[in-house]
């Protein structure tokens, strides 16, 4: 009777064990999900910030010497991740074509000032860091004038702040339930073993001693859990990337190892605290407590 009970109680334990590790892969399989699309729409988003250009204007007299020295001191700009030097000879072959005409032939004359786009970084792209910008180049004693898309910087630069804000609601939401999901799920394999935490308790075992096996254990489930939802999103990224090359997941190391990164992170802590906590609750309950 005492042998099928032992095997009943283990069939038991390793049900919940089992219950907990999918649980908890599903949980940062989700997790996992919401954070690719997180990062990769900052990434989105900052691709789309570097490709507005600000283009400066020259000078009529302002010689190939100076607009190299201009050039070479642009690059050692903080700010400035590309520069690209169009001259007005260039300038007038692209209006040239658009216009399906040659203007200059009609004119007489190249109207056209020599110009260099300047492709900023990402967060240097908004309406208030553009406008100081312009306002220093203004002050250059070489540039004729200065010009960008404003409405379109202002445009990008809302619609970016909306859909991050969008985006950090709903994954505090769902970090939200991921955390009170797992730490249901081994409170219940705590619970499983609360007449054990006592009665090594009431034998003068320490609450340390008690509860570093349960810690140990929960952060091993957690681990479990994790690598199989790390293997799920792998497969997720390696589809998607597959069908959808334009997002470039896979070669993006820097970035799957922030995701990966962090759902280990997030899965070892919310294990490891919520162990801690589930069985201190039990520690500090009286015996006939326990029942209830």
């Amino acid at each position: 009777m005492s042998k099928s009970f032992d095997k009943f109680q283990k069939r038991r334990l390793r049900s919940s064990y089992f219950s907990v590790v999918i649980s908890i892969s599903l949980v940062l399989f989700m997790v996992g999900i919401l954070g690719l699309v997180l990062l990769k729409s900052t990434n989105v988003a900052n691709h789309f910030k570097e490709k507005a250009a600000m283009t400066l204007f020259l000078k009529d007299n302002v010689s190939k010497k100076n607009i190299d020295n201009l050039r070479a001191s642009l690059l050692k700009e903080k700010f400035v991740k590309e520069i690209v030097f169009i001259s007005k000879e260039e300038a007038a072959k692209f209006y040239s074509k658009d216009l399906g005409e040659d203007f200059i032939a009609f004119l007489g004359t190249n109207p056209l000032k020599n110009g260099i786009d300047i492709y900023l970084k990402a967060e240097y792209v908004t309406p208030e860091k553009m406008t100081e910008i312009e306002k220093e180049f203004k002050k250059n004693a070489f540039v004729f004038e200065v010009s960008y898309d404003k409405p379109l910087i202002t445009f990008l630069t809302k619609n970016i702040q909306t859909i991050s804000f969008w985006l950090l609601v709903v994954s505090a939401f769902f970090s939200l339930i991921s955390i009170l999901l797992i730490n249901s799920s081994l409170r219940l394999a705590v619970y499983s073993k609360r007449f054990n935490i006592k009665t090594m308790q009431m034998v003068g075992a320490t609450k340390g001693f008690i509860r570093k096996p349960f810690i140990i254990q929960g952060i091993k489930l957690g681990m479990i859990g994790s690598i199989i939802a790390l293997i799920g999103l792998a497969a997720v990224i390696y589809y998607t990337n597959k069908h959808i090359p334009a997002l470039q997941l896979v070669n993006n190391y820097a970035l799957l190892s922030e995701l990966f990164g962090g759902v280990l992170i997030i899965a070892f802590l919310i294990t490891w605290l919520s162990t801690y906590f589930a069985t201190q609750r039990y520690l500090n309950l009286q015996t006939d407590e326990l029942y209830y």
